[in-house]
């Protein structure tokens, strides 16, 4: 990879992409929303050759399904484009502004961030959402995905800067993908150390070594997307089937995926009710890691059986990322708070309650980017929370929390004007 070419050439596409009014950029969008629907087949039948190899290769099913593209899935990436377009360009907004006493006018506008680079794992549905939220906030982006997706990647990117070029005012080099050798990572080397040349680098891993080695390695700006280490916990005054049904969706529905619960963390009072009903709702369906009053508990119930284990250190902390969870039992409220501030990612994390004190206090103390009372942890994402899509969600604290939208790739500049002033 010739990162200097490449990124010269992404620079290029972001000074233009600055100029660009929101109606130019929007049309832009709307061919690149166009072409993927035409070109549907075509990204399906490379996706299947992506999933053969990774079936091939020895990939767990989970992965396997989060680098799956189908139609019902190209609908709604589709959908997301729309919803970008139909957002307010943040590029130019006035967020402040001031006169001062010797009458300068002093005011502060959202500018582009200029050249992004996300490195990504499986997930095909990124390269666009990506795109498109660095369009829309006029930066240029450099895609570094996985080998088990490149040929999804690879035909998608083919497809965006076909459609950019064929309109008008489209910028085709806002967008770059890096050809990526399988076993060969010396390109994310590269990126990591393009002082100068990429202004800030986001890693969204499906596990820990991807992002830990981002944020170890790089001698550029790093927004860190975190590891989903998620959790549910069960208080002293709960709603059995608000829980039950929680405790399936943020498992079940979708393990493989950031936003899913990987530990669930009950109150000592309620264990002996709840744990039972937990395992009929999994129905052997979820692996159990249960700590030693858990597991007594559910070692008697049948439909327990082959699926309950004694949890180790280990399993305290740990993103599954499959059909499995930890389950923890805790004194008391405090108790909770501190386990789940130890032991979480600082993603996403949930108490079930009754009681409008505890949920309080839960909000308050608990350090995630997102804590919720009585709602599935599924609900961190871009798409849920109205931004359209997502570049990741960042577990950091400076710049961005959360689910990264448009704005999260603007930074700011204060635009000073006088009539001769000195000092």
């Amino acid at each position: 990879m010739n990162i200097d070419e490449i990124t010269a050439s992404l620079r290029k596409g972001s000074e233009v992409l600055a100029l660009q009014t929101a109606a130019k950029k929007n049309k832009a969008l709307e061919a690149v929303a166009k072409a993927l629907n035409e070109n549907r087949a075509s990204i399906i039948a490379e996706n299947n050759e992506d999933i053969k190899a990774g079936r091939a290769s020895g990939l767990s099913e989970s992965l396997i399904d989060r680098l799956m593209l189908n139609d019902s899935r190209i609908d709604g990436i589709i959908e997301s484009i729309h919803l970008i377009i139909s957002q307010t360009d943040p590029v130019g907004e006035e967020i402040g502004g001031w006169k001062t006493p010797n009458g300068m006018t002093i005011r502060q506008v959202r500018v582009p961030i200029g050249v992004v680079a996300i490195i990504y794992e499986n997930r095909p549905n990124v390269t666009v959402d990506a795109f498109c939220l660095a369009y829309k906030s006029g930066n240029a982006i450099l895609l570094r995905g996985s080998s088990s997706a490149y040929n999804s990647n690879r035909k998608i990117v083919e497809i965006i800067k076909n459609a950019l070029s064929g309109v008008e005012d489209g910028v085709a080099n806002a967008i770059e993908l890096v050809k990526v050798k399988e076993h060969d990572h010396s390109d994310v080397d590269q990126i990591l150390n393009a002082v100068g040349k990429i202004d800030v680098v986001l890693p969204r891993g499906s596990g820990k070594s991807l992002i830990q080695h981002v944020v170890s390695n790089a001698r550029i700006p790093v927004i860190e997307t975190g590891s989903g280490v998620c959790h549910l916990y069960i208080d002293n005054d709960f709603d059995m089937q608000k829980a039950l049904r929680i405790a399936e969706n943020a498992k079940i529905q979708r393990p493989s995926v950031c936003n899913a619960c990987e530990c669930i963390v009950v109150h000592k009072n309620v264990a002996e009710s709840f744990l039972p009903q937990l395992a009929k709702t999994f129905a052997g369906r979820v692996k159990m890691h249960a700590d030693k009053i858990a597991y007594k508990i559910l070692k008697n119930c049948s439909e327990s059986k082959n699926v309950l284990f004694e949890a180790t250190e280990n399993d305290f902390g740990n993103e599954y990322l499959d059909y499995e969870c930890c389950i923890k039992t805790v004194e008391n409220i405090e108790d909770a708070i501190s386990y789940i501030n130890a032991y979480n990612t600082k993603h996403s994390d949930c108490i079930i309650t009754e009681n409008l004190a505890n949920a309080k206090l839960f909000q308050t103390m608990v350090d995630a980017s997102c804590v919720y009372v009585n709602v599935s942890t599924r609900f961190t994402d871009g798409g849920e929370f109205g931004f359209g899509a997502e570049l990741g969600i960042s577990t950091q604290k400076l710049h961005a929390r959360g689910p990264m939208g448009i704005k999260t790739l603007t930074t700011t500049k204060y635009l000073i004007d006088g009539e001769g002033h000195i000092r």
